[in-house]
């Protein structure tokens, strides 16, 4: 059986693989990545690092700082902070970007941080960026890039592949922007969430790579892990640029022709006969100009209808890291040379980098958005992250070629957000409502997505020792899909730091069914539904379960960001779609009478074979491997990391 791409890339960074172990979606592995990129929070990931009792990096080479979130906050307290940042950097020998220099991701492309076939993290969502050149770009959250610092590695859980194949060229005034609200419009259920997107087809070689860095950026709110898209000769091209604008930097080691060659020879690529969750097919030609929103990515419209409801805008953004590249700004001049901005429209515009910006100014691009009337900003991510200058005002709409446009990210909850890409922002800026350069025309994109049934295959794992071979407990049936972690663990104590081990648990499940506290035995392993701990990153929805005795969940499939909480914090989850759909289709009777928490009869947990047996049948489930069981043996990741470090 051959491999995906994500597979192939974190077979070559895994440390301790078992031998003859062929990495596959479902395992849970040890990872030394190439690089780590940290932002402002850069000073919170340094209080955990120091709270592990670690001293030095393991290896500088790995992290990168770059300032880019809070730069326009000049504030005592703020600037402070990033002296902090800079002296560790100096302190240990790590390349550091100050504020002004650029968005971390842009910098992480620019500067030669990102290699066809590395595995590239960041403590930010939209490190899927990197898959534009290659590479598997993914986010980790801040304790794992503590782990980093200190001991060069971490773990992660491979997930499944979904092949999005691109067919046919875009036609003229649509852009990569255009592609990825598109594929959010037409599959928003969930079709690719915390999988790994793998783009081909005949299609990828039409898409600049700045389109590819859009499209594989937005991959985050598309629901995936990571975008990643081939090496090519438009791969090439930008690679061999970059490496020619790092020696006139004085850095050449970064990025060498050598190196280059070396991947033009061998490039990186899934196998003939890799194995994948499903597969989606586009055609681009049927791709036309569109608009997310208002404050969701999935309600999408294409430019020429929306433009029909004249929506009065009051700002419009061209920055973040998603858009703010000199392509995007010489398509929004484009749109802007001879107008000025509407009167009562505020257009703001921040570069994703210094070279970007300079290289605007240099050919003319930056005098015509100023012209124009577009509000300069320093290069930083500011209003898209809902900082610094012109935020949403209560009442305002504005409109974003930025990636997010959540309900009150970008200023007041009474606000809407829209996104489009910068020509239908700057249009819709000129015109004071929201329309496109060009709204000639309707389109409809076909659906075409197939789902492929894969159950974890049977098979034998280590089992360390002091790890228990099997667990046995009571079932407890949460018979729901997407039980996200405001029912797990609700809003009105998620910030109280104040709370012990048992009151925490005292709160586990109440809103999702205020029978469970009553209901729950110590012991139980819940079985529940698909995207189990969907919502927020609060490590209490896992925790919570945790020391209220259950010993571990299992569900039809997890939110990714559930599952890093709940491991580094020694709380066992475990996938089985067959295990699920059997009890649940058991227990449907009371599930549809409104029972919300059913107890059920044993189940057995077989580690050693990666199965339960319930009621005289076995059901297989995610290999809880040798770095799960180390996590779990050590009581969580920051428990282990000070064992590696000898604390």
């Amino acid at each position: 059986m051959g491999q995906t791409v994500t597979e192939k890339i974190i077979q070559a960074h895994a440390v301790g693989l078992p031998e003859g172990h062929t990495v596959t979606a479902g395992d849970m592995v040890t990872v030394r990545p190439f690089h780590v990129l940290t932002h402002d929070n850069t000073a919170a990931v340094l209080i955990k690092f120091r709270t592990i009792g670690a001293a030095r990096v393991a290896d500088p080479f790995q992290p990168v700082f770059a300032l880019d979130h809070n730069v326009q906050d000049t504030s005592e307290k703020n600037l402070a902070k990033y002296a902090t940042i800079e002296a560790f950097a100096k302190e240990q020998g790590i390349v550091f970007h100050r504020a002004g220099e650029g968005i971390g991701h842009q910098l992480m492309m620019e500067r030669g941080f990102v290699h066809p076939g590395r595995l590239v993290v960041a403590s930010d969502s939209h490190s899927n960026m990197y898959g534009a050149l290659s590479a598997l770009g993914t986010p980790v959250v801040r304790t794992d890039a503590a782990a980093i610092w200190a001991t060069g590695t971490t773990w992660w859980q491979v997930p499944p592949t979904i092949r999005v194949v691109l067919k046919g060229t875009l036609r003229p005034g649509v852009t990569g922007k255009d592609v990825i609200l598109t594929l959010c419009g037409l599959y928003p259920n969930g079709e690719v969430l915390n999988h790994a997107v793998e783009f081909a087809g005949p299609g990828v070689a039409s898409l600049r790579i700045a389109e590819r860095m859009t499209i594989a950026n937005m991959t985050t709110e598309w629901g995936a892990l990571a975008g990643w898209f081939p090496f090519d000769a438009v791969t090439e091209t930008y690679l061999r640029e970059r490496s020619r604008a790092l020696a006139r930097m004085g850095l050449p080691d970064r990025l060498t022709g050598d190196m280059i060659d070396r991947w033009a020879e061998n490039p990186v690529g899934p196998d003939p006969d890799a194995v994948y969750a499903g597969e989606i097919v586009l055609d681009l030609e049927e791709v036309c100009p569109y608009v997310a929103g208002p404050d969701t990515v999935f309600a999408t419209h294409p430019v020429g209808e929306i433009a029909d409801e004249e929506i009065p805008i009051h700002k419009a953004y061209l920055l973040s890291c998603v858009n703010a590249r000199l392509e995007d700004l010489h398509e929004a001049a484009g749109v802007l040379r001879g107008h000025h901005v509407a009167d009562g429209v505020e257009l703001y515009v921040a570069a994703a980098s210094a070279e970007i910006e300079r290289r605007a100014r240099e050919d003319g691009t930056w005098h015509t958005l100023l012209d124009a009337g577009a509000i300069p900003l320093p290069p930083g991510c500011g209003a898209c992250i809902g900082l610094g200058a012109g935020l949403l005002e209560a009442g305002e709409t504005g409109i974003s070629a930025t990636n997010r446009n959540f309900k009150g990210r970008m200023g007041s909850r009474d606000a809407k957000a829209y996104l489009a890409s910068p020509a239908v922002v700057a249009a819709s800026a000129v015109a004071g409502t929201i329309t496109g350069p060009d709204t000639a025309g309707a389109c409809a994109p076909r659906l075409s997505y197939r789902r492929f049934e894969r159950e974890h295959a049977a098979l034998s794992v280590p089992v360390l020792p002091g790890f228990p071979g099997r667990f046995n407990g009571r079932l407890l049936l949460l018979p729901a899909d997407n039980l996200n972690t405001d029912g797990i663990y609700g809003r009105e104590v998620t910030y109280r730091e104040d709370l012990t081990p048992e009151e925490m648990a005292a709160y586990a499940m109440k809103n999702y069914d205020p029978a469970f506290q009553e209901l729950a035995k110590w012991g139980d392993i819940i079985v529940s539904g698909a995207n189990f701990g969907t919502g927020s990153s609060r490590e209490q929805a896992a925790t919570a379960l945790k020391y209220r005795g259950i010993q571990m969940v299992i569900a039809e499939s997890f939110s990714a960001t559930y599952l890093k909480n709940a491991f580094n914090n020694a709380f066992i989850c475990l996938e089985s779609p067959g295990l699920s759909r059997a009890v649940r289709e058991a227990f449907g009777e009371e599930a549809a009478a409104g029972r919300r928490t059913i107890p059920g009869d044993q189940v057995t947990v077989d580690i050693a074979n990666a199965r339960a047996i319930w009621r005289g049948k076995t059901y297989p489930v995610s290999p809880l491997g040798t770095t799960a069981q180390e996590l779990v043996l050590a009581g969580g990741l920051e428990e282990l990391t000070r064992n590696k470090l000898g604390r």
